[in-house]
Protein backbone atom coordinates (compact mmCIF):
# COMPACT_ATOMS: atom_id res chain seq x y z
CA UNK A 1 0.00 0.00 0.00
CA UNK A 2 2.81 2.28 0.74
CA UNK A 3 4.48 2.13 -2.58
CA UNK A 4 1.23 1.89 -3.95
CA UNK A 5 0.43 5.61 -2.68
CA UNK A 6 4.13 7.13 -3.36
CA UNK A 7 3.13 8.41 -6.56
CA UNK A 8 -0.03 10.34 -5.06
CA UNK A 9 2.32 11.19 -2.71
CA UNK A 10 4.50 13.53 -5.05
CA UNK A 11 1.18 14.90 -6.44
CA UNK A 12 -0.04 16.26 -2.94
CA UNK A 13 3.79 17.59 -2.48
CA UNK A 14 3.88 19.33 -5.46
CA UNK A 15 0.07 21.05 -5.33
CA UNK A 16 1.15 22.26 -1.46
CA UNK A 17 -0.30 19.60 0.25
CA UNK A 18 1.65 18.11 3.37
CA UNK A 19 1.45 14.75 5.60
CA UNK A 20 -1.37 16.83 8.28
CA UNK A 21 -3.51 18.04 6.01
CA UNK A 22 -3.55 14.53 4.26
CA UNK A 23 -4.06 12.74 6.95
CA UNK A 24 -6.49 14.94 8.82
CA UNK A 25 -8.58 14.65 5.62
CA UNK A 26 -7.76 10.92 5.17
CA UNK A 27 -10.02 10.00 8.12
CA UNK A 28 -12.87 10.80 6.43
CA UNK A 29 -11.88 7.82 4.20
CA UNK A 30 -10.96 5.25 7.17
CA UNK A 31 -14.81 5.97 8.45
CA UNK A 32 -16.46 5.68 5.12
CA UNK A 33 -14.43 1.97 4.55
CA UNK A 34 -15.26 1.10 8.38
CA UNK A 35 -19.28 1.80 7.32
CA UNK A 36 -19.04 -0.06 4.51
CA UNK A 37 -17.31 -3.08 6.08
CA UNK A 38 -19.68 -3.00 9.19
CA UNK A 39 -22.43 -2.49 6.83
CA UNK A 40 -21.70 -5.66 4.66
CA UNK A 41 -21.07 -7.81 8.23
CA UNK A 42 -24.76 -6.74 9.45
CA UNK A 43 -23.00 -4.94 12.56
CA UNK A 44 -24.68 -2.08 14.28
CA UNK A 45 -23.45 1.19 13.40
CA UNK A 46 -22.34 2.84 16.98
CA UNK A 47 -19.90 5.68 17.40
CA UNK A 48 -17.60 3.11 19.16
CA UNK A 49 -17.84 -0.03 16.44
CA UNK A 50 -16.56 2.87 13.47
CA UNK A 51 -14.04 3.94 15.88
CA UNK A 52 -12.77 0.30 17.20
CA UNK A 53 -12.74 -0.74 13.60
CA UNK A 54 -11.07 2.10 11.79
CA UNK A 55 -8.95 3.41 14.44
CA UNK A 56 -10.23 6.58 14.46
CA UNK A 57 -10.39 8.27 17.93
CA UNK A 58 -14.37 8.45 18.96
CA UNK A 59 -14.07 12.58 18.83
CA UNK A 60 -13.32 12.44 15.39
CA UNK A 61 -16.48 10.08 14.75
CA UNK A 62 -18.57 12.65 16.41
CA UNK A 63 -17.13 15.48 14.56
CA UNK A 64 -16.86 14.26 11.23
CA UNK A 65 -20.48 13.15 11.82
CA UNK A 66 -21.40 9.70 11.33
CA UNK A 67 -22.15 8.25 7.99
CA UNK A 68 -25.23 6.52 7.02
CA UNK A 69 -25.23 2.85 6.56
CA UNK A 70 -27.94 3.00 3.75
CA UNK A 71 -26.06 6.10 1.54
CA UNK A 72 -26.46 5.91 -1.89
CA UNK A 73 -23.52 6.67 -3.92
CA UNK A 74 -24.11 9.54 -6.57
CA UNK A 75 -22.01 9.26 -9.90
CA UNK A 76 -22.57 12.85 -11.90
CA UNK A 77 -23.53 11.83 -15.58
CA UNK A 78 -20.35 11.75 -17.63
CA UNK A 79 -19.03 14.66 -18.86
CA UNK A 80 -20.35 15.98 -21.86
CA UNK A 81 -17.03 16.83 -23.46
CA UNK A 82 -15.45 13.44 -22.86
CA UNK A 83 -18.84 11.81 -24.07
CA UNK A 84 -18.33 14.05 -27.51
CA UNK A 85 -14.51 12.31 -27.85
CA UNK A 86 -15.43 9.13 -26.99
CA UNK A 87 -18.38 9.02 -29.65
CA UNK A 88 -15.83 10.75 -32.17
CA UNK A 89 -13.12 8.09 -31.79
CA UNK A 90 -15.61 5.25 -31.94
CA UNK A 91 -18.95 5.90 -34.53
CA UNK A 92 -17.82 4.52 -38.06
CA UNK A 93 -19.00 7.89 -39.36
CA UNK A 94 -16.66 9.99 -37.46
CA UNK A 95 -13.52 8.01 -38.73
CA UNK A 96 -11.34 7.46 -41.69
CA UNK A 97 -10.17 4.49 -43.63
CA UNK A 98 -7.19 3.88 -40.98
CA UNK A 99 -9.97 3.82 -37.82
CA UNK A 100 -8.77 7.32 -37.35
CA UNK A 101 -10.71 10.44 -35.89
CA UNK A 102 -11.65 12.74 -39.36
CA UNK A 103 -11.59 16.15 -39.06
CA UNK A 104 -15.50 17.26 -39.32
CA UNK A 105 -17.38 19.78 -40.21
CA UNK A 106 -18.99 22.30 -37.60
CA UNK A 107 -22.74 22.11 -39.04
CA UNK A 108 -24.81 20.27 -40.95
CA UNK A 109 -25.80 16.41 -41.00
CA UNK A 110 -23.37 13.38 -39.57
CA UNK A 111 -20.63 13.75 -39.89
CA UNK A 112 -20.36 17.08 -38.01
CA UNK A 113 -19.31 18.70 -34.68
CA UNK A 114 -23.56 19.51 -34.20
CA UNK A 115 -24.70 16.51 -35.54
CA UNK A 116 -22.35 14.70 -33.03
CA UNK A 117 -23.11 16.83 -30.25
CA UNK A 118 -26.95 16.12 -30.73
CA UNK A 119 -26.72 12.63 -31.25
CA UNK A 120 -25.89 12.95 -27.45
CA UNK A 121 -27.82 15.02 -25.98
CA UNK A 122 -30.19 18.33 -27.09
CA UNK A 123 -29.52 20.04 -23.59
CA UNK A 124 -26.41 21.19 -24.34
CA UNK A 125 -25.61 23.76 -27.44
CA UNK A 126 -22.57 22.37 -29.22
CA UNK A 127 -20.88 26.07 -29.33
CA UNK A 128 -20.39 25.01 -25.32
CA UNK A 129 -19.16 21.54 -26.06
CA UNK A 130 -16.95 22.77 -28.62
CA UNK A 131 -15.34 25.74 -26.47
CA UNK A 132 -15.12 23.66 -23.35
CA UNK A 133 -13.01 21.61 -25.88
CA UNK A 134 -10.68 24.00 -27.08
CA UNK A 135 -10.04 25.29 -23.58
CA UNK A 136 -9.19 21.88 -22.30
CA UNK A 137 -6.59 21.89 -25.69
CA UNK A 138 -8.64 18.57 -27.23
CA UNK A 139 -9.72 20.18 -30.28
CA UNK A 140 -8.36 22.44 -33.12
CA UNK A 141 -11.52 24.29 -35.22
CA UNK A 142 -12.13 27.00 -37.49
CA UNK A 143 -15.14 28.50 -38.88
CA UNK A 144 -15.91 25.61 -40.66
CA UNK A 145 -14.36 22.58 -39.65
CA UNK A 146 -13.44 21.13 -36.35
CA UNK A 147 -10.11 18.52 -35.90
CA UNK A 148 -9.70 16.23 -32.86
CA UNK A 149 -5.81 16.95 -30.87
CA UNK A 150 -6.03 14.02 -28.78
CA UNK A 151 -6.10 10.07 -29.16
CA UNK A 152 -8.53 9.67 -26.18
CA UNK A 153 -10.15 12.23 -23.43
CA UNK A 154 -7.07 13.02 -21.63
CA UNK A 155 -7.35 17.38 -21.32
CA UNK A 156 -3.84 19.31 -21.62
CA UNK A 157 -5.45 22.33 -19.76
CA UNK A 158 -7.53 22.45 -16.09
CA UNK A 159 -6.32 20.86 -12.81
CA UNK A 160 -9.65 20.35 -12.01
CA UNK A 161 -10.04 17.84 -15.08
CA UNK A 162 -7.31 16.17 -15.06
CA UNK A 163 -7.35 15.78 -11.16
CA UNK A 164 -11.02 14.22 -11.84
CA UNK A 165 -9.81 11.31 -14.37
CA UNK A 166 -6.95 10.77 -11.58
CA UNK A 167 -9.57 9.98 -8.71
CA UNK A 168 -11.79 8.07 -11.22
CA UNK A 169 -9.58 5.75 -12.88
CA UNK A 170 -6.94 5.32 -9.87
CA UNK A 171 -10.23 4.26 -7.40
CA UNK A 172 -11.78 1.90 -10.13
CA UNK A 173 -8.50 0.18 -10.85
CA UNK A 174 -8.16 -0.19 -7.13
CA UNK A 175 -10.95 -1.72 -6.38
CA UNK A 176 -11.04 -4.45 -9.15
CA UNK A 177 -7.64 -4.94 -7.81
CA UNK A 178 -8.48 -4.94 -4.04
CA UNK A 179 -11.65 -7.37 -4.38
CA UNK A 180 -9.28 -9.57 -6.47
CA UNK A 181 -7.04 -9.60 -3.73
CA UNK A 182 -9.74 -10.98 -1.07
CA UNK A 183 -10.89 -13.29 -3.43
CA UNK A 184 -14.50 -11.82 -3.90
CA UNK A 185 -14.43 -10.84 -7.08
CA UNK A 186 -12.30 -11.91 -10.48
CA UNK A 187 -12.12 -8.71 -12.10
CA UNK A 188 -9.50 -8.24 -15.46
CA UNK A 189 -6.59 -6.29 -14.02
CA UNK A 190 -3.21 -7.35 -16.03
CA UNK A 191 -0.61 -6.26 -17.10
CA UNK A 192 2.71 -6.79 -18.94
CA UNK A 193 6.42 -5.93 -17.64
CA UNK A 194 9.73 -6.17 -19.23
CA UNK A 195 12.93 -4.60 -18.05
CA UNK A 196 16.43 -4.39 -19.06
CA UNK A 197 15.18 -2.35 -22.11
CA UNK A 198 17.04 1.16 -24.06
CA UNK A 199 15.48 4.49 -24.40
CA UNK A 200 15.01 3.21 -27.84
CA UNK A 201 13.37 0.26 -27.20
CA UNK A 202 10.99 2.56 -24.80
CA UNK A 203 10.29 4.55 -27.32
CA UNK A 204 9.17 2.18 -29.72
CA UNK A 205 6.91 0.41 -27.03
CA UNK A 206 5.30 3.42 -25.72
CA UNK A 207 4.05 4.00 -29.22
CA UNK A 208 2.84 0.18 -30.02
CA UNK A 209 0.90 0.67 -26.62
CA UNK A 210 -0.95 3.77 -28.30
CA UNK A 211 -1.74 1.98 -31.26
CA UNK A 212 -3.17 -1.03 -28.96
CA UNK A 213 -5.37 0.88 -26.88
CA UNK A 214 -6.76 2.80 -29.74
CA UNK A 215 -7.73 -0.68 -31.36
CA UNK A 216 -9.12 -1.87 -28.21
CA UNK A 217 -10.80 1.13 -27.52
CA UNK A 218 -12.85 1.04 -30.47
CA UNK A 219 -14.18 -2.34 -29.54
CA UNK A 220 -15.12 -1.61 -26.40
CA UNK A 221 -16.87 2.09 -26.84
CA UNK A 222 -18.88 0.31 -30.04
CA UNK A 223 -20.24 -2.23 -27.94
CA UNK A 224 -20.76 -0.34 -25.05
CA UNK A 225 -22.63 2.52 -27.01
CA UNK A 226 -24.94 -0.64 -28.39
CA UNK A 227 -25.76 -1.73 -24.80
CA UNK A 228 -26.24 1.78 -23.46
CA UNK A 229 -28.69 2.49 -26.44
CA UNK A 230 -30.40 -0.87 -25.53
CA UNK A 231 -30.57 -0.82 -22.03
CA UNK A 232 -32.10 3.20 -22.27
CA UNK A 233 -34.99 1.75 -24.12
CA UNK A 234 -35.87 -1.91 -22.86
CA UNK A 235 -34.82 -1.75 -19.05
CA UNK A 236 -36.62 0.24 -16.41
CA UNK A 237 -34.44 3.04 -14.58
CA UNK A 238 -34.51 0.93 -11.31
CA UNK A 239 -32.26 -2.09 -13.52
CA UNK A 240 -29.90 0.52 -15.06
CA UNK A 241 -27.92 1.44 -11.81
CA UNK A 242 -24.43 -0.44 -12.70
CA UNK A 243 -21.49 1.27 -14.49
CA UNK A 244 -17.76 -0.04 -15.92
CA UNK A 245 -14.62 1.43 -16.48
CA UNK A 246 -12.45 -0.42 -19.20
CA UNK A 247 -8.58 1.44 -19.36
CA UNK A 248 -5.26 0.90 -20.24
CA UNK A 249 -1.85 2.65 -19.30
CA UNK A 250 1.33 2.74 -20.23
CA UNK A 251 4.82 3.71 -18.15
CA UNK A 252 8.41 3.67 -18.30
CA UNK A 253 11.28 4.03 -15.35
CA UNK A 254 15.04 3.56 -15.44
CA UNK A 255 16.09 1.79 -12.68
CA UNK A 256 16.12 4.66 -9.81
CA UNK A 257 12.06 5.00 -10.87
CA UNK A 258 12.80 8.40 -13.10
CA UNK A 259 10.50 8.62 -15.55
CA UNK A 260 11.77 7.17 -18.84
Amino acid sequence: MLRAVKPLARVLIRNGVAYPAFASALKQVFLEAAVDELGAAGTRLTDSAISLLSGVHRRDVRNLGRLDAHRIATEEPMNMASQVVGRWLSDPDYLDDEGKPREISRTGDTPSFDALVLAISSDVRPRAVLDELSRLGMVRFSETAVGLLAPGFAPRQGLPEMAALLADNLHDHAAAASFNLDGTRNYLEQAVFCDELTQESVTRLRAVSARAWREAFQVFMREAQTRYEQDQIHAPAEDRVHRVRFGSFFFACDDHDQPS
